[in-house]
């Protein structure tokens, strides 16, 4: 999750000591939050970045504690596109003026996130060309810092989701129109890395499954496209949903975007992920369990509990794997 506290996108003692705790609480896998691969790609001033070369080092400190207390190190490579520009969460979250710091943002189509956002510019072919290049970048600083999971952010209305979906894409040329080319950029750009990050390193892609409004992007889109991305050898689907509709109506309970995987899992044989809403071991294992999903993803209930992993172990009756260091508590 995005802890808005970077400066000029670098990675801090914060950023150490928050995906570290997860690391020490028993995570298998932890993902550094949406990384933007141009400073015109975060969604606030205070994002995380990896655009530049001087931002691996401090990613590398954390990929290597990350390692060294037995998680999988990963990071989340992102755009935001039409929603950038805004301020942090805490500050009210609106459109921040260029006189204030923000930046002009850009997008498929000149249509606004909603009337609190900017208008974006539409992006031309030769400067969607340029945001792969970024991107391909950004994955090769990731591959430096040491990180071994790679996902590229394809959702909750950020860039490449907003290209996705016919509900912010009103574009008229081959990135535009038809399904084939909605997911045009989405597919080159998953190209672009799938020829960079190693065979031997995961590489995911975290989709929003539906946006919950008619006429929009559905789970049956999200099935055809996971059946593209399978052939161009990903590993693995993040199955998230929404976030590109100001006014969609979710109809949010424990467990509610668990459909989603389990229909991509059904599908095709791509590993896939659940998220939403997971907050007890018993509920996380009866997914697994069920092969609803290969893996759940937690982020809320992490940010309460850094030591999830451990409490889960044990309600489940398993003796958890518990850092020397704190052992005299366990």
């Amino acid at each position: 999750m995005c802890q808005y506290s970077s400066q000029d996108g670098f990675a801090d003692d914060w950023h150490l000591v928050h995906l570290g705790s997860r690391a020490v609480g028993g995570a298998a896998l932890v993902v550094a939050e949406a990384s933007a691969v141009e400073a015109r790609g975060r969604i606030s001033p205070s994002d995380l970045g990896i655009w530049k070369d001087e931002h691996i080092e401090p990613l590398a400190r954390i990929a290597r504690f990350l390692e060294q207390h037995g998680a999988v190190a990963g990071i989340q490579i992102a755009h935001a596109g039409r929603k950038a520009s805004t301020a942090r969460p805490w500050e009210g979250g609106k459109a921040v003026s260029n006189e204030a710091g923000g930046w002009d943002v850009v997008g498929p189509s000149p249509l606004p996130f909603d009337a609190q956002y900017r208008v974006p510019a539409e992006l031309t072919v030769e400067q969607i060309k340029g945001i792969r290049g970024q991107f391909a970048a950004a994955a090769k600083r990731a591959l430096s810092a040491g990180f071994r999971y790679l996902e590229l952010h394809a959702a909750h209305g950020y860039l490449l989701h907003s290209f996705l979906s016919p509900l912010s894409n009103q574009r008229t040329d081959a990135y535009g129109g038809s399904f084939e080319n909605r997911t045009r950029f989405l597919l080159e750009t998953v190209r672009d890395l799938r020829e960079l990050w190693p065979q031997d390193r995961v590489f995911g892609v975290r989709l929003s499954c539906t946006e919950w409004a008619p006429g929009g992007w559905e789970i049956e889109d999200t099935v055809e496209l996971a059946k593209l991305l399978e052939q161009e050898s990903i590993d693995l689907i993040d199955c998230s949903a929404g976030g590109n509709l100001a006014h969609a109506h979710i109809p949010i309970a424990p467990g509610y975007q668990v459909g989603f995987a389990e229909a991509v899992k059904r599908a095709t044989k791509l590993r896939v992920g659940a998220v939403g809403l997971i907050t007890e071991a018993a509920q996380a294992n009866a997914i697994i369990a069920q092969e609803q999903a290969d893996l759940v993803f937690m982020a809320r209930e992490f940010l309460r509990d850094p030591y999830f992993p451990i409490n889960a172990a044990r309600a489940l009756g398993h003796k958890p794997a518990v850092p020397v260091q704190y052992g005299r508590a366990h």
